[in-house]
């Protein structure tokens, strides 16, 4: 009875009177036409089937997840994809040489033969959803452990990802939304043969850099060009020189009418995570304890990769890529925390739960199902505090320190094999072959370590890291491996990270090579670096492992507090949380006051970039070909009233993994990408605040020009259909 409660609950949320702005929310594809009045009132003049379909080919069937995090879009029949700069950043990167140094001049393949592959780079269309609610949910009751609901939800969802793909090309997965109160099935499609076609040089894809990041006005042009290639027949597969540009199903139109104040747009995109249902404990524990731990370890992580960086050019190849991963979200914790407190939304979080307690308290049967939510709320949260910041420590200090962890922690699966032949007297065939898939995936992974591996620079983070690690958690929480660091190196972690990289056969390519030549498993049982990551996970798991039960409690709270929220708040339309699935927000371009007696008009030009120019700092270096271009006019057919408009802003609703997405008006015609968020609104993956929440979107009109007049590759003008 309890699922068809909650079931019923979230049906009836969705279908009640429209109270949500229309620029808020990340809403999904199949429950568009629940949004359908609202939208065309704002603009929007096609259906939610061309939208959404799994009958007729739509503009879902354009779109593609860039990678594991980013967006893109198809911008022709032959398989030729935008996305951010930023997005394509590590392959422009890796692609880049001393003698042909594409981050600092730009690529364009005038030719496909031209076309750069990238190892490893994936895209990802989405074919379908399902709703399985009613499926998952079928066996789960109220009298249910939380430990046993979750066993039970796990095997229905695994069948059901299995019967769906079995047979077929594609991949499944259900995904939980609304907290674990409905599941719904996402089918797709994965090709792997990805290439680089055309990119600008950092001086106009980054733009601004660090300094300009996350701000506005903006002046980047952050975009980036890949072809998908399939095989002869069509279907996905693995880099090869016979493969041919995809035959897309769909692609999308370009316009060259931009937009002005107040004009409809809407974004589809893979926003990766957000908490907009947090509680008042969570937010405050972000903001008193995990988010200045995070700036901390980056800053000391910033501090030696600029150290490095300004060493040579050759070390400036290497880690530009590290470096601004870590760069933009150092930033960006900054401006959450700031912008939390700056709205007060611990105080308002706390309001709501007061208010849900209320509600809750009014009836016997509902302070029977949610009048303990909000206490195990706050219980939960308290006990899971200590080993949420040793769990953050262990990301950000060492799997995300130096690379060497991550590394070794990439030959695990490896290392099970070794350990499970070493104790086999007869290993089979299948088995063997299974090994050596394994040791050509840890191969690769080593070809990409290797290739922008500095020896010095690993040892540094290491030490730095590993010493923040050791201060700043309680020696109780520590891994064991701390233990062997006090008593043999006296505390010391500079000693220690010589000592370790000494040996490892994780601080040479040669060693390493050596190592996969021989594959023998008593080279990783003893090496230091492998045991110092197997110490480290051994570590997180235990304490993860402890704190079980207030994981269950917690996810359970946080299932009827939303369970309940949408009843309480029944004249509402709910959207889910952002989790790395397809989505669709709407809103309209606008400019914004955030604060007094300042105020920011809605679009920035090409006179902008070079009132920023600065020949002393790198961020607002100009290329020579650009001032000539912006000196002569020479706008071509991209100007409006004599200039070329550079980014411009909207209210639309996005988040991390948006970066890429296509900006679209009502027609559904791309007018520009999405790049970035405003500094004032750093808490909108927690809080969205409309009066202030801008997404900054780079106009597809500079984009053309830049193809067009800066770098003279008619050939993609061609490709496009442009309107």
């Amino acid at each position: 009875m309890f699922k068809k409660i909650v079931t019923l609950a979230v049906i009836i949320s969705f279908i009640v009177n429209l109270n949500v702005k229309a620029d808020e929310g990340m809403w999904l594809l199949t429950l568009l036409n629940r949004n359908y009045d609202e939208m065309k009132k704002a603009g929007f003049k096609l259906t939610p089937e061309d939208i959404y379909s799994i009958n007729k080919s739509c503009m879902k069937d354009a779109i593609i997840q860039f990678g594991n995090g980013c967006t893109g879009s198809v911008i022709s029949a032959e398989g030729l994809l935008i996305t951010n700069h930023h997005c394509g950043y590590g392959q422009i990167q890796a692609n880049s040489t001393l003698e042909r140094n594409y981050l600092e001049e730009g690529f364009w393949a005038i030719r496909r033969k031209e076309e750069l592959p990238n190892d490893g780079l994936t895209v990802k269309f989405l074919i379908r959803i399902e709703d399985v609610t009613a499926k998952i949910l079928a066996d789960v009751n109220n009298s249910m452990t939380e430990k046993e609901r979750n066993q039970k939800i796990a095997e229905e969802s695994n069948k059901i990802s299995e019967e769906s793909s079995r047979g077929t090309e594609y991949s499944s997965v259900v995904r939980s939304l609304f907290e674990g109160n409905s599941y719904y099935l996402f089918v797709y499609l994965i090709y792997k043969d990805v290439r680089l076609v055309g990119a600008p040089p950092s001086s106009i894809g980054k733009f601004g850099g660090d300094t300009d990041n996350w701000m506005w006005p903006r002046q980047t042009g952050d975009f980036c060009l890949f072809r998908i290639y399939t095989a002869p027949d069509g279907k996905p597969a693995e880099y090869a020189l016979e493969n041919v540009p995809l035959k897309a199903k769909n692609f999308l139109p370009v316009s060259l009418n931009g937009v002005k104040k107040e004009d409809f747009t809407m974004i589809l995109g893979y926003p990766g995570s957000t908490n907009r249902y947090f509680s008042s404990f969570g937010v405050k524990q972000a903001t008193d304890i995990i988010n200045p731990a995070i700036v901390k370890i980056r800053e000391a992580k910033l501090a030696i990769l600029r150290e490095t960086i300004d060493k040579s050019n050759a070390l400036k190849i290497k880690y530009a890529a590290k470096y601004y991963r870590t760069s933009n979200y150092w930033k960006y914790f900054i401006g959450q925390t700031k912008g939390l407190n700056r709205l007060n939304v611990f105080g308002k979080r706390k309001e709501l739960e007061t208010q849900f307690q209320k509600w809750a308290d009014e009836n016997s049967d509902r302070k029977a199902l949610y009048g303990s939510v909000i206490a195990d709320m706050e219980s939960a949260n308290k006990a899971l505090e200590q080993y949420n910041l040793v769990s953050m420590y262990f990301r950000e200090a060492t799997l995300r320190g130096p690379d060497g962890i991550a590394m070794a922690h990439a030959t695990l699966s490896l290392y099970e094999l070794l350990k499970k032949a070493d104790t086999t007297s007869n290993v089979s065939n299948e088995f063997k072959s299974q090994i050596m898939e394994a040791i050509s995936d840890v191969r690769k992974e080593s070809e990409v370590y290797f290739k922008d591996f500095d020896l010095d620079t690993e040892k540094k983070l290491f030490s730095a890291l590993f010493k923040m690690f050791y201060t700043d958690i309680k020696p109780e929480f520590h891994p064991d491996i701390f233990k062997s660091v006090a008593k043999d190196y006296k505390g010391d972690f500079n000693k220690f990270a010589n000592a370790v990289f000494k040996k490892s056969i994780f601080s040479s390519e040669e060693k390493f090579n050596q190592f996969l030549t021989t594959t023998k498993l008593k080279k990783l049982t003893k090496d230091p670096l492998f045991l110092t990551m197997q110490s480290l996970l051994n570590n997180e798991k235990k304490l993860h492992d402890g704190n079980h039960a207030d994981f269950e409690k917690l996810d359970k709270a946080n299932r009827l507090f939303l369970d309940g929220l949408m009843k309480m708040q029944s004249n509402k339309l709910f959207y889910p949380n952002a989790n790395g699935t397809m989505r669709l927000t709407y809103g309209k371009v606008l400019d914004y006051i955030p604060r007094d007696a300042v105020a920011y008009d809605y679009f920035t030009t090409l006179k902008g970039v070079m009132q920023k120019e600065d020949e002393t700092d790198p961020d607002f270096d100009v290329p020579a070909k650009l001032k000539e271009l912006y000196k002569k006019k020479d706008y071509g057919r991209y100007a409006q009233d004599g200039e070329i408009r550079v980014c411009f802003t909207t209210n639309n609703d996005i988040t991390g993994g948006n970066s890429g997405s296509p900006v679209l008006n009502g027609n559904g015609e791309l007018v520009g990408l999405a790049f970035d968020g405003n500094w004032e609104a750093m808490s909108g993956d927690i809080a969205f605040e409309p009066d202030i929440q801008r997404t900054i979107v780079c106009d597809i009109r500079y984009v053309l020009f830049i193809i067009d007049k800066f770098a003279g590759a008619q050939n993609l003008i061609k490709e496009i259909t442009v309107k």
